[in-house]
């Protein structure tokens, strides 16, 4: 049963995470200019690559699924970047670094003890922001 004060923080949160939007456009479209990966030819990286990783946060809990599924397709082709400098390397950074502080930061200011549903909705918006901007790079521009 959700009381009057889960609603309340369940809102706080809610406008929190708009708040912290910006940020993660800024993160992903930073990521998606400054580091390397597949931007033209055979290995150029497509939406349809990047909105796979997007399904795969919708459809997990778990920020370490995630992050294993890029691994996955970094080890079978080129198209993510590999090493450090990488799209791939940059997009696990900021899963592990500025996006968990981002909603460990929003579940200490709102009072909310689900930190882990916080960050992985950041990590999503983050996802589904760098599908966008990479559509732009790729056909927009």
């Amino acid at each position: 049963m959700t009381t009057d004060v889960d609603t309340k923080v369940q809102l706080q949160v809610q406008k929190e995470i708009r708040q912290a939007e910006d940020n993660l456009v800024n993160w992903i479209q930073d990521a998606l200019d400054k580091t390397n990966y597949g931007k033209s030819g055979k290995d150029k990286l497509e939406e349809s690559q990047f909105r796979n990783l997007v399904r795969v946060s919708d459809t997990t809990e778990s920020p370490e699924v995630i992050k294993n599924f890029l691994r996955y397709q970094v080890g079978r082709e080129q198209k993510w970047g590999r090493g450090k400098g990488s799209l791939a390397e940059r997009i696990i950074s900021d899963i592990d670094g500025a996006i968990k502080q981002a909603a460990e930061a929003i579940a200490q200011k709102t009072g909310s003890q689900d930190g882990r549903g916080i960050w992985i909705e950041l990590i999503r918006r983050y996802l589904g922001y760098g599908a966008r901007y990479l559509k732009y790079l790729n056909d927009g521009r």
